[in-house]
């Protein structure tokens, strides 16, 4: 299931009156909260589009991924409910360049992590959160994953820490491609809850 078909089974769900969907976000141009200002409320591949910079956000509801670079590609960044008056404030070296809005989820998780690309080599199937694939699983790397329930983060180092990248229901082979070069990794991985919207 690709993401746009993910989202349009939430937001049908929503139409039928089952998950209250309402999700924005507001970038602002300055540091801060100053300057211009832009209100999103969906995904936007190209902020600068709307304002030549955005430094500083505010989530007043949901939650978001925010990425260094166009077509959400880069560095990618959690963010939910809250303030963010200074996107360093999230370990971001430069401005937002584009935001993907998390759907909400209810239900199950289930995710199977791979050793290799292409989904080779040892196989292991989470249902919840880990902390660190060495300790659990005696698994030095994860390098291509199947998710099939739920919203995930994953992150190069264990514990939840280092660069994150955000996976939806589908089959990730390799995630070279997905921005950061060839050769990367995963070392832990949480699921979004609805605790966070």
């Amino acid at each position: 299931m690709t993401w746009k078909e993910w989202y349009e089974s939430v937001a049908e769900l929503h139409t039928m009156g089952h998950i209250p969907i309402q999700f924005q976000i507001t970038f602002y141009e300055e540091r801060n909260f100053g300057g211009r200002s832009y209100d999103c409320s969906s995904d936007c591949a190209d902020l600068t589009s709307y304002m030549s910079r955005c430094y500083s956000c505010r989530v007043h509801s949901g939650c978001f991924m925010v990425y260094d670079r166009a077509n959400y590609m880069g560095n990618q960044y959690f963010v939910m409910k809250g303030e963010y008056p200074d996107c360093m404030s999230i370990g971001m070296s430069d401005f937002f360049r584009s935001c993907r809005m998390i759907p909400m989820h209810r239900g199950s998780y289930r995710m199977r992590i791979y050793e290799r690309e292409n989904f080779g080599g040892q196989m292991y199937e989470l249902m919840d959160d880990c902390d660190n694939i060495m300790d659990r699983y005696r698994m030095s790397n994860c390098m291509s994953c199947h998710v099939m329930d739920g919203h995930w983060l994953m992150y190069e180092q264990p514990h939840y820490r280092g660069r994150m990248m955000y996976f939806w229901p589908g089959e990730y082979r390799n995630f070279s491609n997905m921005g950061w070069g060839s050769g990367m990794r995963f070392m832990s991985m949480r699921r979004i809850m609805d605790s966070c919207y």
